[in-house]
């Protein structure tokens, strides 16, 4: 499911223009999705995306136009709904160093 939510700022015609032309197409064109639009007074407008295995994710979308817009719903509706996993060093090779890395300290 895609929930986007709009507020009341100085941004809403360009939001209000992509909830009336480009968020019916989205529509049609995604019947499996569950397109929710909702008015949030006080926020900033954001798209989240609420997958089956219970993840969500949220996305700002304060001043982009209707074509970013809809750029990153078709990302939200793309994505599988995984965390984010973050690598534990830079370099990630399938066939490490049997000698180990080099440092400065090794004494001969």
């Amino acid at each position: 499911m895609i929930m986007i939510c709009a507020d009341g700022c100085s941004m809403i015609d360009r939001r209000m223009a992509f909830m009336e032309s480009e968020l019916p197409t989205f529509k049609e064109k995604n019947p499996q999705l569950e397109v929710v639009t909702e008015l949030i007074r006080g926020q900033h407008p954001h798209l989240k995306g609420f997958y089956k295995n219970k993840n969500e994710r949220v996305v700002c979308v304060k001043n982009m136009t209707p074509e970013d817009i809809l750029l990153y719903a078709t990302r939200l509706r793309n994505a599988l709904g995984r965390k984010v996993v973050k690598l534990r060093t830079r370099h990630v090779t399938k066939h490490p160093s049997v000698q180990g890395t080099w440092t400065t300290d090794v004494k001969f």
